[in-house]
């Protein structure tokens, strides 16, 4: 497997978890997944321990308190509130402006506003497997490193969050993996 597709299936993964609840075959499939020695593949070995334990039922319900809530969830997974304080705001038309560029419209139906995390996240996946023509640094350095990492911080420290701390963690490693790899390819001129 190439670096792109194995970039993209992180990216995928992470995109499918935060926007919305996995399904039971979902988490018998990372129930199944074996980590390693590195702190990232120790990630995904918490993630496969906790996919092996909880039910469908209480993973619906975290999500529901983390996301959605009664009135508001936990957590608001939105660029324009981690970096404004307030939903709908610049970081949200700029994301519009740039997705315009690439040609990546809203499906018809959905209603969430798309600087959501799982939203970002799933556009880098669609660009590191070449579905989507952009440049993958530019689109993450504008749209996900600026707020993504503490967006992960908060996920693991939220009080209903169980399932998705070791979510948080992957997310977290991931950024930070994805940040040095593009400050890398910049100061050496590849990856984009």
């Amino acid at each position: 497997m190439s670096e792109e597709q194995l970039r993209a299936q992180h990216y995928g993964l992470l995109a499918r978890l935060l926007g919305a609840a996995p399904s039971g075959d979902m988490l018998a499939q990372m129930a199944t997944i074996a980590g390693d020695e590195t702190a990232f593949g120790q990630a995904y070995g918490a993630l496969a321990r906790k996919a092996a334990q909880v039910s469908t039922k209480d993973v619906e319900n975290e999500f529901f308190e983390l996301f959605v809530g009664v009135g508001r969830g936990e957590l608001l997974p939105y660029a324009s509130f981690y970096l404004t304080g307030f939903l709908n705001e610049r970081p949200l038309a700029e994301l519009r402006a740039d997705l315009r560029v690439m040609s990546v419209e809203r499906v018809p139906g959905r209603y969430e506003p798309e600087d959501h995390i799982a939203f970002v996240l799933e556009v880098m996946a669609q660009l590191a497997r070449g579905e989507i023509a952009g440049n993958q640094a530019r689109f993450f350095d504008r749209h996900i490193a600026p707020w993504a990492g503490q967006f992960f911080d908060d996920l693991a420290i939220a009080p209903s969050a169980d399932f998705y701390r070791p979510v948080a963690e992957i997310g977290r490693q991931f950024v930070d993996i994805e940040t040095r790899a593009f400050a890398l390819a910049s100061a050496s001129g590849s990856r984009g």
